[in-house]
């Protein structure tokens, strides 16, 4: 996949994340940056779980679901 499409992919996936867990988006490089490290997290939980994605939708997806685990786990980390 192109640098531009993991761009657009990182930039979607963080803003749908922010916006199922916190209300609001974190500006156009915050949104990448949860959305790139959302993908890697959500590429290793789906192969944990022997499941599989492809397309620029399974890749959108994998990346939403990292991106909520991470900011889940970012919001423990804040409270404690």
């Amino acid at each position: 996949m192109g640098f531009i499409a993991w761009l657009i992919i990182g930039g979607l996936a963080g803003w749908i994340a922010g916006n199922i867990m916190r209300g609001g988006g974190f500006g156009i490089l915050g949104n990448i940056g949860v959305g790139i490290v959302g993908a890697i997290i959500g590429g290793f939980l789906f192969s944990l779980l022997g499941l599989s994605s492809g397309g620029f939708i399974g890749s959108l997806v994998t990346a939403i679901v990292g991106a909520v685990v991470l900011l889940w786990v970012i919001s423990k980390v804040k409270k404690a």
